[in-house]
């Protein structure tokens, strides 16, 4: 059925039209979520303040149209999806204040959990949840589904670490816990509702048996069903309410603000890996370790630690374990190295009473622990990696209580074997008795879904019944566990849930059968296709982990939903469908305005590069091969023409003044259908042809000076303070710190090929490659002096797949702190830089590097949140604008009180200054200003 007309016309009155999404695109992008359900809504709107949410409630209310609310769409169960209405979180929902020295904090819904956990970082705190999707989930999906992870437990997750709420009801109604003004109000308009709630308290306390079995379940870790523990933990009713709200997953209402109290976070670590001849046995040790100072317990069967044995860094000895063999990832705390210490021995002396297969010790080392963890965190992307294709990967989440987990497991292992699960791995938290079992399945067939469905029913049967364990421990009931919430509950409480929700959703308009169902097969329906795409991102899982770093999303598509419109397509076309019209939107939303960078790769848990597949198809459609040639066998020429473009522009501006000049450029760009680029007051000015002199000669050390096209062309905006060129700058600081510079013959000839690869004319993009690494080989007089590039992601296409070992390339960063650093002295400047780490940086490991620089030469230094890819992407910034204005949207807020910014590509720092304000200059500008050559000795 469609929208009610009413509905529509009221939404366009009161949202505009950027905002609102009912395009084929669209939908189809916004109806996915990381479970392995697909809805597709109607309507998606993009919600930028609590007003709209309130106003759009009532509106729902009045229709009984049915919504749902998405924040970053990592939720595992199905319950950011929607038929009908989807709110989506946008810009506006990103505000925090941190209070009490750290000791609390309050987060609106949009903030990134490990964005929280930065703010709390110099107080030694950090939130209570620790899901392993931190670095991509949201707080509002923390709360609704009280996440937890790794070291969180249940003493520290939402629901025990809650200090205030705001919230704002199926029927609109605005209550924040913490202002006095906003509870007298919501007492005087909904003290029924509030008498109700409190009544139906004291009715479950009173009810020993329900009250006891309550307690019961929340021993364990446990989101299954509503949080039916707030009747029995508190009396007040506001109090009963706001704890009903968290693990509710939108389904009880619209959570706007939480104030948390924060937990330590201690900054002495160790890890250890344990491996136990025998699942009886390691688990026998865990139940050992609850009484013990750790912070975290991992178990991994023998089946995880096959799935990651060939992985680089694993310990050698995986690969030759029993396979009976079973594993514990072992982190403990303190607050002095010396606590830490203590606390190691004391929980190395308990374990010694057990037999040992295998260890790697505990170790403070950060390297080694980071290698340690990487086996816990690569078994779920081992196994989605191998997955056949047109399978998905599903991960379920239960509870076991721990004096029973050695036969839980052992148990879930067997029912593995009984539905032919072959590839199925164990892993969990296990001083919670928390699992995690991932396992591949198909939904092409009607056999595919019945193995499913008596796979799951064995499972609920094992889970709830015979253990009284919970059947979804951390990640949310969703769809996914509806019809079980029943058999894990009881018929009892499983009622009291629904009249809690019939109390505060009494239209039942907010995500219909996520949590609770009428239907016993919604966990079945609406199961999401993952048809073959390209071998590129076939083994995408659709998690979302990538979206964070996309410049992209919230313009158009992020990476994911790229994947989602790509399969869709495909399928299609193996159909036999018409999917012009479908194609045309793609090239817009999908290839024109993709960065390509390749920073999703970096996030992704099967390291998928969304940007390669972009690129495969600007290839298939690069209709001008012979000219790309030309170009590239005439580069020189390229350049001529370059420059004068530039000195033809500036003349311009000198002639019709900047305003004018950038309005003119506008229109025109806009008339060539962004064919022409925009002029701006950061646009460069020409550099004049670089001319090099006589060979370095002497005993001075050599490095050899390769300057990027774009360092050779675009000079210094006419407005910036620093008049000197990149080349001018770089060369000096060379020469400082004691080295001759030498550059490659027939600069001009020499390109990375960067530029032809960006378009798709991948042969061209190589041939200039190989050229340029012939140069720099002779330049260097064989790989025996070591050469510097100037911009960042010359120097990262230069180094990717390359054979020759003799060439000792640098980008500016590594170089500095590997060749330059003992040559300088550094007298850090009392004004304060901002950091834009390019991504072509973050792709040569050399981000934390940059920022320690940055901070040798200024004693404040700023690094704008949230900002992952400025955008500009080459030649972008010019074409595709939008993408650079948008990935840089917040940039001129957290940089204002800077009075530079420095980066290491000459296009990002045009895109940076614009956006910002502030003048932008390669990281060598600062460095060179706050630097002296140390003295001879």
């Amino acid at each position: 059925m469609s929208l009610p007309a009413g509905f529509i016309a009221e939404v366009q009155r009161l949202i505009p039209a950027e905002r609102r999404f009912d395009d084929p695109t669209s939908r189809l992008a916004f109806g996915t979520d990381a479970s392995f359900y697909r809805l597709v809504p109607k309507l998606v709107i993009r919600v930028e303040s609590e007003a709209e949410v309130i106003a759009l409630l009532r509106l729902a209310q009045r229709e009984r149209v049915p919504v749902t609310f998405r924040a970053a769409g990592t939720s595992l169960s199905g319950q950011a999806i929607s038929g009908s209405v989807l709110l989506v979180l946008g810009d506006g929902w990103n505000g925090h204040e941190v209070r009490q020295r750290g000791e609390q904090i309050r987060l609106q819904p949009g903030v990134i959990g490990a964005q929280a956990n930065l703010w709390l970082a110099p107080y030694g705190r950090k939130i209570g949840p620790d899901p392993a999707s931190i670095n991509a989930c949201k707080i509002g999906g923390i709360v609704a589904n009280n996440a937890s992870g790794m070291c969180c437990g249940t003493a520290q997750n939402s629901y025990h670490t809650l200090a205030g709420l705001r919230l704002v009801l199926a029927d609109g109604t605005l209550l924040d816990t913490e202002v006095p003004a906003s509870v007298e109000a919501f007492e005087r308009s909904h003290g029924e509702l509030l008498a109700q709630l409190a009544e139906v308290g004291r009715a479950t306390r009173a009810d020993s048996a329900l009250a006891e079995k309550i307690r019961h379940k929340y021993r364990l870790k446990n989101t299954t069903g509503l949080s039916l523990n707030a009747l029995v933990d508190f009396e007040q009713p506001l109090d009963i309410l706001s704890h009903l709200l968290v693990g509710s997953e939108g389904t009880l209402g619209f959570i706007s603000a939480v104030t948390y109290r924060t937990v330590p976070d201690p900054a002495h670590k160790a890890t250890a890996l344990i491996v136990f001849p025998d699942v009886a046995t390691c688990c026998n040790a865990v139940t050992v370790l609850t009484q013990q100072p750790v912070a975290a317990v991992e178990l991994l069967d023998r089946r995880s630690l096959r799935s990651v044995q060939n992985k680089p860094g694993m310990p050698a000895f995986v690969q030759t374990l029993p396979a009976s063999a079973c594993a514990l990832l072992i982190e403990v705390c303190g607050t002095s190295g010396e606590a830490l210490r203590a606390a190691i021995d004391q929980v190395a002396g308990c374990l010694a009473r057990f037999p040992i297969e295998q260890q790697v010790p505990f170790s403070q080392d950060p390297t080694e622990n980071a290698r340690l963890w990487a086996i816990r965190k690569g078994t779920f992307p081992a196994v989605g990696a191998v997955r056949a294709t047109g399978t998905t990967v599903i991960i379920e989440d239960v509870t076991f209580p721990v004096e029973r987990l050695a036969e839980a497991v052992n148990r879930l292992i067997a029912l593995f074997e009984k539905h032919h699960y072959d590839e199925a791995i164990l892993f969990g938290h296990a001083l919670e008795g928390n699992l995690h079992f991932v396992f591949t399945q198909g939904f092409n067939s009607q056999a595919q879904i019945d193995r499913y469905q008596a796979f799951m029913i064995d499972v609920a049967q094992l889970v709830a019944v015979e253990f009284g364990g919970s059947l979804k421990a951390e990640h949310g009931t969703g769809r996914n566990m509806a019809p079980f919430v029943e058999l894990e509950w009881g018929k009892q409480a499983y009622q009291l849930m629904w009249q809690l929700k019939r109390l505060l959703d009494p239209a039942g308009i907010l995500n219909p059968d996520a949590v609770l169902s009428t239907d016993p097969h919604i966990h079945l329906k609406h199961l999401k296709p993952m048809p073959a795409a390209d071998e590129l991102v076939d083994k995408c899982i659709e998690c979302g982990f990538c979206e964070p770093a996309c410049p992209s999303n919230g313009l158009t598509l992020s990476p994911r939903q790229r994947i989602v419109m790509w399969r869709d397509i495909q399928a299609k076309k193996r159909a036999g469908d018409d999917t012009t019209a479908l194609e045309k939107h793609f090239a817009y939303q999908g290839v024109d305005t993709c960065a390509a960078t390749g920073l999703c790769a970096q996030r992704c848990p099967v390291g998928i590069d969304t940007g390669a597949l972009v690129k495969k198809l600007r290839g298939q459609h690069a209709a001008h091969p012979h000219a790309a040639r030309w170009l590239a066998e005439h580069f020189a020429a390229t350049l001529r023409s370059a420059r004068f473009t530039l000195r033809s522009a500036d003349s311009a501006r000198r002639l019709l003044g900047a305003p004018r000049l950038a309005r003119w450029s506008a229109q025109l760009s806009h008339a060539s259908g962004d064919r022409l680029p925009r002029w701006n007051s950061a646009m460069p000015q020409a550099v004049a042809p670089l001319h090099l002199g006589a060979h370095a000669q002497g005993n001075q050390p050599r490095v050899v000076y390769l300057a990027a096209c774009v360092s050779r062309v675009m000079g210094p905006a006419a407005g910036d303070r620093e008049q000197s060129t990149l080349l001018e700058k770089t060369r000096g600081l060379l020469e400082k710190a004691g080295y001759q510079v030498v550059f490659p013959d027939t600069p001009d000839a020499l390109c990375c090929g960067q530029p032809f690869a960006s378009k798709g004319y991948a042969v061209q993009a190589e041939r200039k490659r190989q050229q340029l690494l012939d140069a720099l080989l002779k330049a260097s007089r064989g790989g025996l002096d070591p050469i510097y590039c100037d911009t960042s992601p010359c120097a990262l296409r230069l180094v990717q797949g390359l054979a020759d070992t003799r060439l000792d390339l640098y980008d500016p960063v590594r170089f500095i702190r590997t060749h330059l650093l003992d040559k300088l002295q550094f007298t850090p400047q009392a004004a304060p830089v901002a950091v834009h780490v390019t991504c072509s940086t973050q792709h040569l490991g050399e981000s934390q590097v940059m920022i320690d620089l940055a901070r040798r030469c200024s004693q404040q230094v700023i690094i704008p949140e949230g900002i992952h890819c400025c955008g500009f992407a080459g030649d972008k910034g010019f074409t595709t604008p939008q993408l650079n204005a948008h990935a840089l949207r917040s940039l001129k807020g957290a940089v204002q009180h800077c009075s530079e910014g420095v980066s290491t590509s000459r296009t990002c720092e045009i895109g940076l200054s614009h956006h910002a304000g502030i003048d932008y200059h390669g990281l060598v500008y600062l460095v060179d200003r706050v630097t002296q050559p140390k003295p001879v000795h």
